[in-house]
């Protein structure tokens, strides 16, 4: 089984400046940790909701450290301030909005402002990025519902072999024929 590598990215002026602790970046960790069977390694990046900053982790990531998966949190919602998914976009060849609408069609399931979340998902090279929201009971509702289709992304597109532990999350591969 091979080992993998997770890109972990907070964004988040606060978190990043000290001000409070990153409960969001854990609790992605927390949930790999639980959803993973293959042996891994998180690289962490807790930096300001800034676009340049933000592609540039992303960038470092997927390129440099050659992550399979990178999943951010923070930045998603309508304030000025919030850019994670135009930096997402802007560094990615190809955008899966698919994420996006199943993360919010759950997350609608228990709070009306799920609508103004814009979080999504996208492609570079052999990275699959999903960006998501801030709060860490909203994290795993997300998780939850787009996990099981990760693992086949990932071999789509040239990563390695993910397995889960099927007791807590079940990653669905099509049949071959």
């Amino acid at each position: 089984m091979d080992k993998i590598k997770i890109g972990v990215v907070t964004a988040s002026d606060r978190a990043s400046a000290g001000i409070y602790e990153d409960i969001s970046g854990k609790a992605i960790m927390d949930t790999m940790g639980e959803y993973l069977k293959n042996e891994f390694e998180i690289v962490y990046r807790c930096i300001p909701d800034e676009q340049s900053e933000i592609e540039k982790a992303l960038i470092e990531l997927c390129d440099k450290e050659e992550c399979a998966l990178v999943v951010t949190t923070g930045g998603t919602g309508p304030a000025p301030r919030d850019v994670t998914p135009e930096a997402t976009e802007a560094v990615c060849e190809k955008i899966l909005p698919g994420f996006g609408e199943q993360m919010r069609a759950v997350s609608l399931q228990y709070v009306p402002t799920a609508i103004l979340s814009r979080q999504t998902a996208g492609i570079r090279g052999k990275s699959l990025i999903i960006n998501l929201p801030g709060k860490p009971k909203s994290i795993r509702e997300c998780l939850d519902a787009v996990f099981p289709a990760v693992p086949y992304c990932i071999d789509l597109i040239g990563g390695p072999y993910i397995e889960t532990n099927e007791d807590v999350i079940k990653a669905f591969r099509p049949k071959s024929k």
